[in-house]
């Protein structure tokens, strides 16, 4: 059996909002942020370096404009001072048999910035929008 790497084209994402597919998913990323610390009585000339509390980057979804689909809107207008529809978001890389073999859970996201696509008259390309969410944290699971 040949083992290959996993494509990065063929995913799904659960957003809370109708099924319809993404072009694009970025910012799955997290990282400890570290904590220097010295005491003066210490013989070395250098800092102990701990890990410290977690990071997220926002993550951006990306997908076409359809004249019939404002939910990216709508989900926007609900955040308000104090109140917000904080979703729980999936995104699941698939594999050929349109099963997932990584899934990301992402917890309390909301919409922090929606922007819509760029206008060009000589252009031939599909309108992209897209809408970056702040979130509370990041898992993975290797299914």
């Amino acid at each position: 059996m040949n083992e290959y790497p996993l494509v990065k084209f063929h995913f799904q994402v659960d957003w809370g909002g109708t099924k319809i597919g993404f072009t694009e998913v970025s910012g799955l990323d997290m990282e400890i942020e570290p904590i220097e610390y010295r005491h003066g009585a210490s013989p070395e000339y250098h800092k102990t370096k701990m890990p410290g509390m977690q990071k997220f980057s926002n993550i951006t979804l990306k997908r076409g404009s359809f004249a019939s689909d404002n939910q990216y809107y709508e989900w926007m207008n609900t955040v308000k001072l104090n109140t917000i529809d904080r979703r729980d978001i999936t995104i699941s890389l698939l594999n050929e048999e349109h099963e997932p073999t990584v899934v990301w859970k992402v917890k309390n996201c909301w919409p922090m910035k929606i922007q819509s696509t760029d206008l060009k008259s000589d252009g031939n390309e599909v309108a992209i929008e897209s809408m970056e969410l702040v979130h509370e944290g990041l898992t993975i699971e290797y299914v």
